[in-house]
């Protein structure tokens, strides 16, 4: 499953990168001369952070707009109808509901952090505004609606917001110097050379 997972992420990432890498130029560009012009502070890590957000977002766009119409049903607008199509457990299972809840797991993550917010309801809402659009859209160009899509996507934001609470109850714990601005750059460039080494 996690062999496939990691290949599904891979071919996304490779699908998606010529619109990645030309989005991220001219918002990055775009935000150095904002920062330069207004003469605020450049912040490593929380560049990356909103860099990350955009990357997430586009390659969000390239997996739901994929047209691969062949392996598409019918519109669901029942509740659970397709989390239980498949035998719980077989691959096609995992596929869907796994795959669904991953998706939004960062949009949760990315929501929270951005807003700083505490409350489950306001991510809830941003989650349901953001599947919802996205299945409306599937189902004018040529894909389905799912309203099982929506519910998962639902549970992937409320666990990257669980996840935000976590980290942040952690963090709060640790001492001042892991959360001071150099550490957290360093720590940022790290993984950003971790990131581009695996790549």
């Amino acid at each position: 499953m996690f062999e496939s997972l990691s290949k599904t992420i891979g071919n996304v990432f490779a699908f998606s990168f010529p619109m990645v890498f030309i989005s991220c130029v001219i918002a990055s560009s775009l935000r150095l001369l904002y920062l330069y012009k207004t003469k605020k502070e450049f912040i490593f890590y929380k560049e990356l952070f909103s860099l990350s957000f955009l990357i997430y977002i586009l390659c969000l766009f390239q997996v739901v707009t994929f047209q691969d119409t062949s392996s598409f049903g019918r519109n669901n607008y029942v509740p659970f109808q397709e989390i239980f199509r498949y035998s719980i457990g077989s691959r096609l299972f995992f596929k869907n509901v796994f795959g669904n809840l991953l998706l939004f797991l960062p949009y949760g993550f990315f929501a929270s952090t951005y807003l700083k917010s505490e409350k489950p309801f306001e991510i809830l809402l941003l989650s349901f505004v953001a599947s919802f659009s996205i299945e409306s859209t599937q189902a004018l160009i040529g894909r389905v609606f799912d309203i099982d899509d929506i519910l998962l996507n639902l549970l992937g934001g409320f666990l990257g917001y669980s996840l935000y609470i976590l980290l942040k109850k952690i963090v709060d714990l640790c001492p001042r110097v892991f959360k001071s601005t150099w550490f957290l750059n360093s720590l940022s460039i790290l993984l950003l050379i971790g990131i581009i080494t695996i790549l």
